[in-house]
């Protein structure tokens, strides 16, 4: 079991050699500040790529010597994007990390079948949660990748979540495939692809963990309610993995839970070769150092 964000970060000091982070684009000044925040700490090793003199400037306004730090000189964007995708292939990066470029721009090149690092069928997104009210960490897919996703997408976005959480060192994850309600109910289809979900877990779809759904936030979230509607099943008030039926649940959750619900986050997507960062403007400093020593963990294992 997992409780916090610094339990992770504290496996960072067990690595022989630091991870490193391929910053796509770095010259922005909030991505570069929590990437750096990271180095100075010694959890990764940066290699960033894009406007040298720009990012120069950057690092000198923040204290840090430019020439202490691996710096690829690119000025497109696509060129940033598939030089991070050429390190990976090549076992130099970990993890990348999206700077000052559009998110639709560097995972076309990211993805592509000439350069790209795809490694499973589908990309996903997964969130990671330490909330003051629940007994342990958890994780939510997909709010920022998926949208519309199909039941072998979800499949596939269960897997990749439960092969980062064997990386963290949890043997057999506990998955609720998220609905309104806790039985199938025809006109209400995410009740029905949970349940098909559930039926390919008992039939051995996926690596070890615990597939249970359809079950609603509240009976995957806290005992007593399940106690209370009789709800029995090794998942109901213990759920590490939350699967929500779209984009727009996903998303609603996240910005809830990290924001007015008071729990720290970290994101990051999988499904690639190596993890990567896609963070937004609005996205705390906090909240992408989190993502950055998470995505380290996940990336180096």
């Amino acid at each position: 079991m997992l409780k916090s964000f610094e339990e992770i970060k504290a496996r960072l000091g067990g690595y022989e050699q630091k991870k490193r982070i391929g910053v796509v684009c770095a010259q922005n000044e909030h991505t570069l500040d929590a990437v750096m925040l990271a180095a100075r700490e010694n959890l990764v090793e940066p290699v960033l790529i894009g406007k040298k003199g720009e990012i120069e400037r950057l690092l000198s306004n923040m204290g840090d010597k430019p020439g202490d730090i691996e710096i690829i000189d690119l000025d497109e964007p696509e060129a940033c994007a598939a030089e991070a995708a050429r390190l990976v292939r090549e076992g130099r990066l970990d993890c990348i990390i999206k700077g000052n470029i559009e998110t639709g721009v560097m995972m076309k090149v990211l993805v592509s079948r000439e350069q790209g690092i795809r490694e499973s069928k589908t990309l996903s997104h997964i969130s990671f949660f330490e909330s003051p009210y629940y007994h342990k960490m958890f994780a939510m897919t997909d709010g920022a990748l998926l949208v519309y996703p199909t039941v072998e997408q979800k499949r596939d976005a269960i897997e990749n979540a439960v092969r980062a959480f064997h990386k963290l060192g949890i043997e057999e994850p506990k998955v609720a495939v998220l609905a309104a309600v806790e039985h199938v109910n025809p006109k209400m289809k995410e009740t029905v692809e949970a349940a098909e979900l559930k039926k390919m877990w008992e039939e051995g779809a996926f690596s070890r963990c615990i597939v249970e759904g359809p079950i609603s936030y509240d009976l995957a979230m806290q005992k007593d309610a399940a106690e209370i509607k009789k709800f029995d099943s090794p998942v109901a008030g213990d759920a590490d993995i939350l699967v929500v039926p779209d984009i727009a649940t996903g998303n609603i959750l996240l910005k809830a839970l990290s924001g007015t619900g008071g729990a720290k986050f970290a994101g990051t997507i999988i499904g690639a070769q190596v993890p990567v960062i896609v963070t937004s403007r609005s996205m705390p400093m906090r909240d992408k150092y989190l993502s950055i020593v998470l995505t380290a963990v996940i990336g180096k294992m």
